[in-house]
């Protein structure tokens, strides 16, 4: 069956043909492809076609897929079992490599997704302050917890309302929403609801709702605030995380949160979360604490073991030139956009992060993005599918660059995107 036919199957089966939204398609005028099986920086669908992949399972695979020292701690694991519902030494292994490697956190819970990293992390924020209510920002994603599918409401700082049907108004009313980089508006929502917030989250890297690269004061400016109001400062590196670097962007910007929660890349491509912080927070966990939290395939031996794997290969050299790779891919599309009609599009990039966006203005909001988005992004992902590239299938999704793309894929993008 080619991909038609499977999506028309799974119409029939599965809500939307998908099991996550963003898989769709939706508004793209194709179908979605079927995958039947990857390797290093290509991906092939049922019919046979591949296709150099930029969504790389939404960034986890930061080595490229079915990297082979991660596949052979896989298959290692597998011969030993593949879910114990019991303590094993794996998830020890990639715990205690995680936490000595990162100056601002002194342990760590394994989950099984980045989702469940942050609902343990607004729970644990209000165990921890005894307070209810916690503030994000517009414009960040942190998963599909209830507490998170908030959105502004009438433009006015600190008013919410459910972006999802199936949210209650009490969940929704104990969380507060600020424009993203608004620091003086932040401040407001603190003095107004001063000793009853527990914490502000903020992806440091917003990078769920295109790449809002921030000014570099905000980031320490939130630290001072956060420690102003006494509000814990939670950073959502589930995508950031391993991907700007090891220590995620408390390392560029020398702003240390108070929790973090990380997922995709800690698990070398396999389901995986967790949240870290100090050891006073983290042992408000049960069942040393009274915050509980649990999970029947936490910690999975074969997750943890491709995940230990996956990291050791992350050296500051290995960093360096997947930067530079990124670089080399920015511009290979940049001097293709200028050339076949979408001179309108800029590529903001960071490390190995980088949006294709239909504006030369710098975007630090999501009020900022242009209307058309959508209506241009859709040319421009048909454009490059019919060529053999893959995007992340929405406009609002970033590009990921792997060290798999090397310069053997860098030139076969030239010619793909030239023919």
């Amino acid at each position: 069956m080619n991909s038609d036919q499977l999506f028309e199957k799974s119409l029939k089966y599965v809500p939307g043909g998908v099991h996550s939204p963003v898989r769709s398609f939706k508004g793209l005028h194709t179908t979605p492809r079927f995958i039947e099986r990857a390797e290093g920086a290509f991906i092939y669908d049922e019919e046979g076609n591949d296709y150099i992949d930029f969504c790389m399972s939404f960034g986890p695979l930061i080595l490229g897929h079915r990297n082979p020292i991660v596949e052979e701690a896989v298959k290692k694991s597998l011969e030993r079992g593949w879910s114990y519902g019991a303590c094993e030494k794996y998830s020890l292994e990639l715990a205690e490599y995680i936490v000595e490697r990162n100056c601002f956190i002194d342990k760590i819970r394994f989950v099984n997704s980045g989702t469940e990293a942050v609902m343990t992390a607004i729970r644990l924020a209000r165990g921890y302050t005894g307070k209810d209510k916690i503030v994000k920002f517009s414009g960040c994603y942190h998963g599909h917890t209830d507490s998170m599918l908030i959105k502004a409401g009438s433009g006015l700082a600190g008013t919410s309302t459910a972006s999802s049907k199936g949210v209650s108004e009490h969940i929704s009313g104990d969380t507060l929403v600020c424009k993203l980089g608004d620091l003086a508006g932040l401040e407001e929502i603190l003095v107004e609801n001063k000793n009853q917030i527990a914490a502000v989250f903020i992806e440091p890297l917003p990078a769920n709702n295109g790449l809002l690269i921030q000014e570099e004061h905000f980031l320490p400016e939130l630290r001072k605030l956060c420690d102003k109001y006494q509000v814990l400062l939670v950073f959502d590196e589930v995508i950031a995380g391993f991907r700007v670097g090891f220590g995620g962007m408390c390392c560029p910007t020398q702003v240390k949160p108070d929790l973090v929660t990380y997922g995709k890349i800690i698990g070398g491509g396999f389901p995986v979360g967790a949240v870290a912080s100090r050891a006073e927070i983290m042992d408000c966990l049960a069942p040393v604490g009274d915050v509980y939290q649990a999970g029947t395939l936490s910690a999975n031996p074969v997750a943890m073991a491709a995940g230990l794997a996956n990291l050791k290969q992350l050296t500051t050299d290995f960093y360096q030139n997947l930067y530079k790779t990124s670089d080399k891919i920015v511009a290979i599309f940049q001097k293709w956009m200028q050339k076949r009609g979408y001179e309108d599009y800029s590529l903001p990039n960071y490390h190995s992060l980088f949006w294709p966006v239909p504006t030369h203005d710098k975007l630090t909001s999501p009020d900022q993005i242009p209307a058309n988005i959508n209506e241009r992004f859709y040319q421009l992902f048909q454009d490059l599918l019919e060529r053999g590239i893959y995007l992340s299938p929405n406009a609002y999704e970033v590009g990921f660059v792997s060290q798999a793309h090397d310069e053997k894929v860098q030139a076969q993008l030239e010619e793909r995107l030239w023919k």
